[in-house]
């Protein structure tokens, strides 16, 4: 029996492990092999501005990864710069190098292209703009059930 709600459950996390794929791809196509996925979602969360380990940890979903081995990867890789906060001096802030820009640039088309092609594939803004306001809602569902109860470990 399909339940959808254990059915949005499972999509959600099919969709990201595929999106995780295409970026994988694209980055072999590209020849670059210095930089992984996850670390291309987290430079491509950062763009032009300059955030706090923290900050980009809030801002995505890096499966399965530890975003400050991946931050310092990247910046041994050359692709972002990181300082030292001039008013804290234990927080470290991380920017893109122009290496890191030019990645980002590259990332930017690849959305691009996706959107050009996405309503061939039948999916209209539309129908996008409903489906992230469903995802939003789960989100705020999700986030109202953090402290809320727990498992009934008791039922048989």
């Amino acid at each position: 029996m399909a339940v959808p709600y254990y059915d949005s459950i499972n999509l959600i996390e099919r969709l990201h492990r595929q999106f995780m794929d295409v970026l994988k791809v694209e980055l072999e196509r590209a020849n670059v092999f210095d930089i992984n996925n996850v670390q291309c979602l987290i430079l491509h969360n950062i763009s032009g501005e300059e955030l706090t380990v923290g900050e980009l940890t809030v801002r995505g979903y890096y499966l399965g990864s530890n975003v400050s081995y991946n931050v310092k990867k990247m910046v041994e890789n050359g692709y972002l710069v990181q300082e030292r906060s001039i008013h804290d001096k234990r927080s470290v802030r991380v920017k893109l190098s122009d290496k890191g820009r030019k990645l980002n640039e590259a990332i930017v088309h690849l959305y691009k292209r996706h959107e050009e092609r996405l309503a061939g594939a039948g999916l209209s803004d539309t129908r996008l703009e409903s489906m992230n306001q469903t995802l939003r809602d789960l989100e705020t569902f999700w986030g109202e059930q953090i402290g809320s109860g727990g498992l009934n470990l008791a039922a048989g």
